[in-house]
């Protein structure tokens, strides 16, 4: 058996930006996906925490400490600049691979720079 399992995520960090005429995705600063090891082009879910809905994209680089987190296309319209979000990416994995995993956490301030580096 195959398991969706939670295994990372950038947690609180604040909408920067929007741009409705972007293909789509979202736009999150390089070095925070790289602590919660996020890559280019994977799938994320993104957890509005001001307005309670949720959106799947995929993630593309920004500058890295920016603090960049920019809604591109569609995604434009769903979250407005100051909201909080939560980027979370899941893993498809083994039942006996899921119950040794333990996600990345990354806890971010209002400028969404890391105030720790992934652990738990």
């Amino acid at each position: 058996m195959l398991r969706v399992i939670f295994r990372s995520k950038i947690h609180r960090a604040t909408v920067t930006d929007k741009s409705l005429e972007y293909e789509g995705s979202i736009t999150i600063d390089s070095k925070l996906m790289e602590l919660a090891d996020i890559l280019p082009g994977e799938r994320v879910q993104v957890v509005n925490v001001n307005n309670g809905t949720r959106v799947e994209t995929y993630a593309i680089e920004g500058a890295p400490g920016s603090g960049e987190i920019c809604m591109n296309g569609a995604a434009a319209r769903w979250a407005e600049l100051g909201d909080k979000v939560i980027i979370i990416a899941y893993g498809i994995v083994s039942d006996e691979d899921a119950r040794k995993i333990r996600p990345k956490v990354v806890k971010v301030d209002a400028k969404n720079r890391p105030v720790n580096r992934g652990e738990g």
